[in-house]
């Protein structure tokens, strides 16, 4: 089906997989309990899941561009993730 050459790219779609994965699980679980406070406690963990494979995969998009980039476009790249992570903590 897909043929991929770069281990990077591999790495990042299989850390996308298994994120959906667990979030597909999560919802069938919050199904099968059938109750909102089981299902905001599964809620609860799922939020450490995104932003986690968010960092992850950003990271590894990173390491793969690193030798293709200058250091000031990657430290404008970070910047940008720092500022996401930024906007959403605050109030």
């Amino acid at each position: 089906m897909f043929f991929v050459t770069d281990k990077i790219v591999f790495a990042m779609a299989l850390l996308r997989c298994i994120s959906a994965t667990i979030e597909m699980s999560a919802a069938l679980l919050m199904l099968k309990f059938g109750r909102v406070e089981t299902a905001l406690k599964i809620n609860a963990a799922l939020a450490m899941v995104g932003p986690t494979v968010m960092v992850l995969v950003t990271t590894l998009g990173l390491v793969g561009i690193a030798g293709k980039v200058s250091l000031t476009k990657l430290g404008i790249i970070f910047s940008g993730v720092v500022l996401i992570f930024y906007g959403i903590n605050r109030p």
